[in-house]
């Protein structure tokens, strides 16, 4: 029987190859969340590099959360890493949420993304 962590890893490589047959060139926009905070990075594959990233840990943001782990954190940091990637000139990208639901803080995350002018 497989560990919860490799099932969690099967469900992130199955998401991460829909994606790479769906992108056309386009960046990856990532999530990672912690227990206590949650990531996100615009990543070129095909050059290996991150374009933009933010995080609940960004001294801009934090002392305005309460605390790392909530959708409040998660939608600040999906308006901050929008505003990163359009000030790079990146609008159009693919939604990675690896092996998490599209639920929650991660839901929380895209829906502020798009607000701010990510398109995916």
């Amino acid at each position: 029987m497989l560990s919860s962590k490799d099932l969690f890893k099967r469900r992130q490589m199955r998401s991460r190859a829909q994606l790479r047959r769906k992108a056309a060139g386009r960046p990856r926009l990532s999530v990672f969340r912690s227990s206590k905070h949650i990531y996100a990075q615009v990543i070129d594959d095909v050059g290996g590099v991150t374009l933009a990233s933010a995080s609940s840990l960004d001294k801009e943001l934090k002392s305005g959360l309460k605390t790392g782990a909530d959708k409040a954190a998660a939608e600040a940091v999906g308006k901050l890493v929008a505003s990163r990637a359009i000030e790079k000139g990146l609008s159009d990208v693919v939604f990675d949420r690896g092996g998490y639901i599209y639920h929650g803080r991660v839901k929380a995350l895209a829906d502020a993304a798009r607000e701010a002018g990510l398109k995916f």
